[in-house]
């Protein structure tokens, strides 16, 4: 039985010829890295700052960690709580179509400041993928489930090519910020980045960090972080990506039961388990997709998830045909900590995973891969199959997260953004007004943007921003009207712009001086719009949110 043990295993890593690790499986501690980037201890930790600081984006309230998660094993890990879901091709909400992506910024214009959306209207965007994974992603040749950011890395601001290969990583971390969905605005470029990243105090909305971390920081500066990393204290848009690629290639998962099994580790599998890798193998055609210690090909195949025109994939950046719907083989590392799975966030449980490739894919089409057909594994081959997939493929690491997998409490996880209170009142165009409030709170933030959505087009608003809490408002209509005493304030708009099928909007901007005494202290936000409801009523109110200034 040893024998055949440790020959699977051979199996496994044989598939793609890479023997890796002392005991001949597994990965090594060290991906590919291309020789314009080596990997030095200063410009990891850089990296770590600058992937999980949400002032990289326009607005900050999103990080690169903030879609990429150890406690979702590497992917988004807010679709449990709240599905970010969009209509697919059919323009139709909660129909099989559907794409679950993950949550970006609102539509901000070239001066940061929110502006109605066609489909998402004031509301945070939503990408239209699920994100993949970014641990152990050093050691694919490409990035994005289309594979469209390669290993060429070329300069923003220049045009210049800094890397001719091995620098995907490098390329990928370029696209985020400066997409308007993601993290960025209208016009926001790699110069403006840059600006920002040198002049912000590095983790400055961090709830809390790790030890390592904060000792790292110690109260340095951003071009003291780059002197250090990098020898002088410019902030570039290349050595923002070069840091944050460095660090990225510390996110080495190489120490689940799973690795222990290509070594040849007795017991490293239960018995169960070990079944499962034998269906992986024969009988599940796993092996032909899932191959080596990362448990993938990185190739691209079309699976039948969805039709194939729903997304072209890989066809985008090739333009052949035969790619149509061809999308990047993921690996299988930590897949049980994933809270989606596919490029479109279709499914939430590896026993659905499972059960889809058993009935032979959903869809059809001439370029599907030839090893997609009916299975016919019985419920216990799948049962088995499932728990082969789940805990050998962990890293309890990644699961505990520990270093280097280890991460601060961000902004968007902590008590600090806006919550929601109240109700509101009706306005004459029979629709209940909103407040929209995602930004942090901090002191120096000078555009702090509040939004109101639903309201009647054409009338006027104001904003009532109090330190008065809900339990001192007063009741209007069944709405929360807060009315300011000393330190409130009041900002008039209007009239309300139409945004079509009677619904206005508006936005209002506080600048929040950068003053400590105003640390810790409690504002309550609500709209009124004056909007001639019925001969009684002459105002509409939003609901309301609160925040804590920090």
């Amino acid at each position: 039985m040893q024998h055949a043990h440790i020959l699977a295993a051979l199996l496994l890593v044989g598939a793609v010829g890479r023997a890796q690790g002392p005991g001949g499986g597994g990965l090594p501690n060290v991906p590919p890295t291309p020789p314009g980037n080596p990997i030095t201890a200063a410009k990891a930790s850089l990296g770590k700052v600058l992937f999980w600081d949400e002032q990289l984006s326009s607005n900050d309230s999103v990080a690169c960690g903030t879609c990429h998660s150890s406690s979702a094993g590497g992917t988004d890990p807010r679709a449990a709580s709240a599905p970010a879901r969009i209509p697919g091709p059919d323009g139709v909400l909660n129909t099989p179509d559907d794409i679950v992506g993950t949550r970006g910024v609102p539509h901000l214009d070239a001066t940061q400041q929110p502006v109605w959306d066609a489909l998402f209207g004031m509301d945070v965007q939503i990408t239209g993928r699920w994100s993949p994974t970014t641990i152990t992603a050093a050691f694919q040749p490409t990035q994005f489930y289309d594979g469209r950011a390669n290993g060429t890395l070329v300069d923003p601001v220049s045009g210049a090519i800094v890397i001719p290969n091995g620098a995907s990583l490098e390329t990928q971390i370029l696209q985020p910020p400066v997409s308007g969905v993601e993290m960025g605005h209208d016009g926001r470029d790699w110069n403006t980045i840059a600006t920002k990243i040198a002049g912000a105090t590095p983790m400055r909305l961090a709830a809390a960090m790790p030890a390592a971390m904060t000792t790292y920081i110690n109260g340095r500066s951003y071009p003291q972080l780059f002197a250090e990393a990098f020898g002088t204290s410019d902030v570039t848009p290349i050595r923002i990506a070069m840091a944050i690629a460095t660090y990225e290639r510390t996110l080495i998962s190489n120490q689940s039961p799973f690795d222990a099994f290509l070594r040849g580790v007795p017991g490293a599998l239960t018995p169960q388990e070990a079944a499962g890798e034998v269906v992986f193998r024969t009988q599940g055609r796993c092996l032909a997709c899932h191959p080596g210690p990362r448990g993938t090909d990185d190739t691209f195949r079309y699976t039948g998830v969805r039709p194939q025109n729903d997304d072209l994939g890989r066809f985008n950046v090739t333009g052949n045909p035969g790619d149509r719907g061809r999308m990047k083989v993921p690996n299988l590392l930590n897949l049980e900590l994933r809270q989606r799975y596919f490029h479109n966030g279709q499914f939430t449980t590896i026993e659905q995973v499972v059960d889809f490739y058993n009935r032979g894919g959903d869809f059809n089409a001439p370029n599907k891969d030839p090893n997609i057909v009916p299975l016919g594994l019985t419920p216990q081959q799948r049962a088995d199959l499932a728990a082969f997939l789940r805990r050998p493929f962990t890293d309890p690491r990644v699961r505990n997260r520990t270093a280097p997998f280890d991460e601060p409490v961000l902004w968007f996880q902590s008590n600090r953004v806006p919550q929601v209170v109240g109700v509101g009142t009706a306005g004459a165009n029979g629709k209940v007004p909103r407040v929209a409030a995602v930004e942090p709170a901090y002191i120096g933030n000078g555009a702090m943007s509040f939004s109101i959505v639903d309201g009647t087009p054409g009338k006027k608003a104001i904003l009532i921003v109090s330190p008065t809490l809900v339990a001192g408002g007063s009741v209007f209509q069944g709405a929360l009207l807060h009315v300011p005493t000393s330190g409130g304030t009041i900002v008039r708009i209007g009239p309300l712009a139409d945004a079509g099928a009677n619904t206005g909007w508006g936005r209002a901007t506080l600048n929040l001086p950068s003053n400590p005494a105003l640390v810790g202290q409690t504002r309550t936000a609500q709209w009124v719009v004056i909007d001639n409801v019925s001969a009684t009523q002459r105002l509409a109110a939003s609901n309301a949110v609160q925040y804590t200034i920090f």
